[in-house]
């Protein structure tokens, strides 16, 4: 499972913006998100690809930290992601904390819960935490595009997805919908590298997947009480 752990850049100086967060995410995945502690939000995600679109979601308004913890979860049927326990919740409050010493990088973080320690403190599960680290390459990259993409742009962007539009989009019905050529309409993406972020979100989904993966066979694989968390 995925814990996501998101909290608001500079809240103390900005209004509420978490139970607007909250309502747009029920739109994306069927995973419940809620407040945690403070502007913070926190949800279960079980869905690689969902966690690519909730994460790109909170990236585009530029006023969050996502962090992404991977590993085991306890969380009783029905129940509130606060009352969940297991390593992912830990490690994805260590990740969103990665997020924020990021510095001028694109404030996301991916973080194993199984990552134990050795005499000498060293990460012993250096796999999972390759694994984690791929997928939080590529979905900064993505994060970049997002983040760097103008309102205009966003406009067009928006227009083919609303016109559930293939991801080469239907240019010509945007270009109606917007009343601008179709010219300036294929122009807008291309600049907006929209076809190059819908064809790599499968790819992020992918590494997510395979850390999973390696996190859970990871755990599976060490002996009883070896570096568990």
């Amino acid at each position: 499972m995925f814990v996501m752990t998101i909290d608001q850049r500079g809240s103390t100086g900005d209004t509420d913006r978490v139970p607007d967060l909250i309502s747009q995410l029920a739109e994306l995945t069927p995973d419940a998100f809620e407040r945690s502690v403070g502007d913070e939000l926190q949800g279960v995600v079980a869905d690689p690809a969902d966690v690519v679109d909730i994460a790109l979601h909170a990236l585009r308004a530029g006023r969050w930290y996502v962090g992404i913890g991977i590993g085991a979860v306890s969380l009783p049927g029905g129940a509130s992601p606060r009352e969940g326990t297991g390593a992912a919740f830990v490690a994805a409050r260590h990740a969103v904390d990665r997020a924020k010493a990021a510095g001028s990088q694109v404030p996301l973080s991916v973080v194993p819960g199984t990552m134990g320690k050795d005499a000498e403190g060293r990460a012993v599960d250096a796999e999972g935490v390759r694994a984690c680290a791929n997928a939080e390459a590529v979905l900064r990259l993505l994060g970049r595009v997002v983040q760097e993409r103008t309102d205009a742009q966003w406009r067009v962007v928006d227009a083919l997805r609303r016109q559930e539009a293939a991801r080469h989009g239907r240019q010509k019905q945007v270009a109606l919908e917007l009343g601008i050529s179709e010219q300036s309409v294929s122009r807008t993406v291309l600049r907006s590298g929209w076809q190059e972020e819908w064809a790599a979100r499968p790819a992020a989904a992918m590494l997510l997947d395979h850390a999973h993966s390696t996190i859970a066979h990871s755990t599976t694989a060490r002996p009883h009480g070896e570096g568990a968390q």
